[in-house]
């Protein structure tokens, strides 16, 4: 007689829907990046907004909000930790005090180029069944899916 723990689960139309399919590979991709980038508490949505500020120094909150596609409350929660950790600086915008644009501290600056290996690494872990070509079709398919549009 089978017990409950071996019982075949059917999982109906979820294996066929990209959703799910997406849903458990996020999993799997958190789970990694996590370990990858050890103790810095460093998420993959703080580490796309440290790079996207990296690269455009001055940027405004609002403008990485939609870089990074987070609301403006949840992005300015991520300043917020960002700046805690003396990672990122808000400096006010000349001509209107409403508006803060965004710079890396040299604490951020150092952290993001140690992570960058470690975030390259857990990328080559994430393919290493895919050939490059493959890889490069995996992106953007991925990107037709969520296009700059929407």
């Amino acid at each position: 007689m089978k017990n409950a723990a071996s019982k075949k689960i059917d999982y109906g139309i979820l294996p066929q829907l990209i959703g799910y399919q997406l849903r458990l590979t996020q999993v799997a991709v958190f789970r990694d990046f996590a370990e990858s980038v050890g103790d810095s508490q460093i998420t993959p949505s703080l580490f796309a907004a440290l790079m996207v500020i990296e690269a455009n120094p001055g940027l405004k909150q609002a403008e990485l909000a939609r870089a990074v596609r987070l609301d403006r409350s949840t992005v300015v929660s991520a300043i917020d930790k960002l700046e805690r950790k003396n990672l990122v600086e808000r400096k006010p915008v000349a001509g209107d005090r409403r508006t803060n644009s965004l710079v890396l501290t040299d604490e951020g600056k150092s952290l993001l180029a140690q992570l960058i290996p470690q975030i390259e690494a857990h990328e080559d872990r994430l393919a290493a069944q895919l050939t490059d070509q493959e890889r490069a079709v995996l992106i953007n398919l991925l990107s037709k899916i969520f296009s700059e549009d929407r």
